[in-house]
């Protein structure tokens, strides 16, 4: 099984891909490609601007990355009660290419923040929203207080109990 991890989050030191990471990890037999969105950097989604550049490599490229998986791992940082500006930025692009950005593909949503909220509201839209763009959603977790919950320097989850939370969320790929 190819498994798709990604933050959706351009910070080079995201707390949501070392959570999607570390969620990937829990899955045996699995090959595992965690993706970077700072690889996938393009100008700001217009009509004006698609239509004097026509499809970025870039968003094809990640969209190739999403068909080659079998299934997903998103961890959504939320900025100001929504997604990203990156993440946004390479949907917008890569829903344009093909509007069925995820492909039927089995996902599971995570996101984690600082604060006690675990970036809830980015979840409960992209929730609502990966079904319009073919995305299955077979699982769902918002982790808070990530710094309470997570060591970062040993890569693992301290919580035992929303480690086991997340070890049945990832399962539900399989």
């Amino acid at each position: 099984m190819k498994l798709l991890a990604f933050a959706a989050s351009s910070s080079k030191k995201s707390i949501n891909k070392q959570l999607a990471t570390y969620a990937a990890g829990l899955l045996d037999n699995v090959q595992v490609e965690v993706l970077d969105l700072n690889d996938y950097e393009l100008p700001l989604f217009s009509e004006d601007k698609e239509a004097e550049v026509g499809q970025p490599s870039l968003a094809k490229k990640f969209l190739s990355k999403i068909e080659d998986s079998d299934a997903i791992i998103i961890s959504f940082a939320e900025h100001n009660g929504s997604y990203t500006a990156a993440y946004k930025n390479l949907f917008d692009w890569c829903s344009r290419i093909n509007r069925e950005v995820f492909q039927n593909k089995p996902l599971v949503l995570l996101a984690t923040s600082p604060g006690p909220g675990g970036a809830r509201n980015v979840l409960e839209s992209a929730k609502g929203s990966v079904k319009h763009f073919a995305g299955d959603v077979k699982a769902s977790l918002s982790i808070p207080s990530f710094y309470e919950n997570f060591d970062v320097e040993s890569g693992s989850m301290k919580n035992s109990e929303i480690n086991a939370q997340l070890v049945s969320a990832v399962h539900n790929l399989l």
